[in-house]
């Protein structure tokens, strides 16, 4: 006797094997096309030369900031967690979006006279370099920064 398309009740259970086998099969082959992502570390101090570092960064209790004359050494950032400090400006980022080697930030800035929003956009060229880059001016050329050694 036939019932709702099966034969019998051992045909039930062969169906249900055979779903549950093409499900995992399923889910196994989009597991290996779709390699895990891992968000590009830009955490740490970054200068534009590595050399002077200690000349560039100091330690405020337990908060790193950049020296009196940093800019004149070349200047550098600090990107801890959400924060980003500057010489002139601190910045909270509101969000962050990956693009391949890119990252692209849009941060909440606040400088003695101003509050503004700021796009920022770095290419990681190592785990220890990147560059800042302005999407939609080529021409214009920014220094690398390297992370300073912790």
């Amino acid at each position: 006797m036939r019932m709702n398309g099966f034969t019998g009740g051992c045909g039930k259970q062969q169906s249900s094997i055979g779903f549950a086998s093409s499900l995992l099969l399923g889910l196994a082959i989009l597991g290996m096309s779709a390699p895990p992502t891992k968000a590009a570390d830009i955490t740490g101090a970054w200068a534009t030369d590595v050399r002077v570092c200690d000349k560039i960064f100091q330690k405020k209790g337990n908060a790193l900031t950049l020296t009196s004359r940093s800019d004149t050494l070349g200047g550098g950032f600090i990107i801890d967690g959400n924060e980003i400090r500057g010489k002139t400006a601190n910045c909270k980022i509101m969000n962050r979006r990956e693009d391949g080697d890119s990252v692209y930030l849009i941060a909440a800035c606040a400088t003695d006279i101003m509050l503004s929003d700021v796009e920022i956009a770095l290419k990681i060229i190592d785990k220890d370099r990147v560059a800042r880059f302005f999407p939609g001016l080529p021409e214009v050329e920014t220094p690398y920064y390297y992370r300073c050694p912790r």
